[in-house]
């Protein structure tokens, strides 16, 4: 029995039931037509209908008869050939509203979603599962980002690739993604540089507890928060929360996200003609994202933004990178993941034999060497030195030049620390005035005895 069905039959009931009463005179037509959600003299209608024709008088004329408002047949084929030919496997909305901006389809998302469901071209949705309480959104931008990944066949014929994706938690304003190979380290600090170099700095940081997030000394249990990763060091050097989520469920708001992604990303990029992995982040960053921040973006609760603004970008490069530890070999050597750094000659220091450097790798695969807050030179990916490293004006040197220095480069010598002002005079001081041009020295015993000799002769 289908509900058409149902309801006539229960509609029928119902009428009888009321009739019934109304003969009794427990109801007046008044009162029966309200119970049955009609008028009184719709009720009378019904009563001379049900007396000339029974049941059959009660039903519904409309059944059987086309609507007024139906969708003409060729526009429904048109619409299930669309579906096979150009737009198989997107999801329903997607396609519908892909159809309303290009061709200005005038039908509702119900209707398409059923026509497709009764063409067997889309499966009905699962039923969902418990209940979750779900967590309210922070008020502003800026307090909380949530970064994820998700491994799927983004690229039509191309084996699965990792969507990095970094969206803010008060909006679901996709600020950063991008296709890789595989998640890690690289990944996760390019996406950081690109969002803190144009928005700002957030107050957390939301994520899962993968291998580069966190340590977790046993699998299941709680984080380590005192060992750190290149990714906790980074984020603890700004100042930013590292927030771990324990379940799938936590993150509910990125993995919708994500469905829905992946839902209309690869169908657009497929449609696009695109199958390269460069060409396909240039598409998301310049076409897909802005259409689907415009979509998706909810407003803030409040307009104020939790960003802090960071006054030299280009300092970020150093703190958002892979930094290790190295001792420098006899021969001014750095060796750093199968590469060996030769150290070029340094003004301020002899060399740098056994000394604790610090090797920076940074998103594009360029290296670094630091001694302390100096740079001392920069490296390909291939381990071969770019140029000189400039020195940063506002970093101070290891150690000032010396006063003979000073002087051999033309700049003079420096004042003394204790040298008076200028224009106080200075009070004498026993022992320090200069001796007379004309006055002798001391004169030795052996000189004493020379000179007697020489008087008395």
């Amino acid at each position: 029995m289908n509900r058409t069905t149902w309801l006539q039959e229960r509609r029928m009931t119902k009428f009888s039931d009321v009739l019934a009463r109304w003969e009794r005179k427990e109801l007046s037509a008044e009162e029966a037509g309200e119970i049955l959600g009609c008028s009184e003299r719709q009720f009378r209608r019904w009563r001379r209908r049900y007396e000339e024709e029974g049941h059959a008088g009660l039903a519904d004329r409309r059944l059987g008869r086309a609507s007024m408002r139906r969708v003409p047949v060729d526009k429904i084929v048109w619409m299930l050939g669309e579906y096979r030919t150009r737009h198989a496997g997107w999801n329903v909305k997607h396609f519908h509203e892909y159809l309303r901006r290009q061709y200005g389809f005038e039908w509702g998302y119900t209707w398409t979603k059923r026509q497709l469901q009764s063409a067997g071209l889309v499966d009905r949705a699962k039923r969902r599962g418990a209940h979750r309480r779900k967590r309210e959104r922070k008020p502003c931008v800026g307090m909380m980002l949530h970064q994820d990944a998700s491994s799927h066949a983004w690229l039509e014929g191309a084996p699965p690739l990792d969507l990095v994706v970094t969206m803010d938690d008060a909006t679901s304003e996709i600020y950063s993604a991008f296709l890789v190979e595989e998640e890690g380290i690289v990944s996760t600090l390019r996406a950081l540089l690109e969002v803190f170099a144009a928005r700002g700095l957030p107050s957390s940081l939301y994520t899962d507890r993968g291998s580069h997030y966190f340590l977790t000394p046993k699998a299941g249990e709680a984080v380590d928060k005192e060992q750190l990763t290149q990714v906790g060091r980074a984020l603890a050097h700004l100042g930013i929360e590292h927030i771990p989520a324990y379940s799938p469920q936590a993150r509910g708001r990125s993995e919708r996200m994500f469905g829905t992604l992946q839902g209309r990303l690869p169908q657009e990029l497929a449609l696009a003609g695109i199958n390269d992995i460069a060409e396909a982040n240039r598409y998301i960053r310049e076409v897909y994202l802005p259409l689907h921040n415009a979509q998706f973006t909810h407003p803030p609760q409040i307009a104020e933004s939790a960003f802090v603004a960071v006054c030299d970008p280009a300092s970020l490069t150093d703190i958002l990178c892979i930094e290790q530890e190295r001792v420098v070999a006899r021969d001014n050597t750095v060796a750093y993941e199968g590469r060996t750094l030769q150290l070029p000659e340094s003004p301020v220091r002899a060399h740098y034999v056994k000394a604790r450097v610090k090797v920076h790798q940074y998103p594009d695969g360029t290296l670094a060497v630091f001694y302390g807050p100096r740079c001392l030179a920069r490296y390909s990916a291939q381990g071969e030195e770019i140029a000189a490293a400039p020195t940063t004006p506002s970093v101070t040197p290891c150690s000032p030049p010396s006063r003979t220095l000073r002087a051999a480069a033309g700049g003079g010598l420096r004042p003394s620390l204790t040298a008076a002002a200028r224009g106080v005079t200075q009070p004498g001081q026993v022992g320090t005035k200069k001796r007379p041009s004309g006055r002798t020295k001391k004169l030795t015993r052996k000189k004493e005895l020379q000179m007697a000799a020489a008087i008395s002769t």
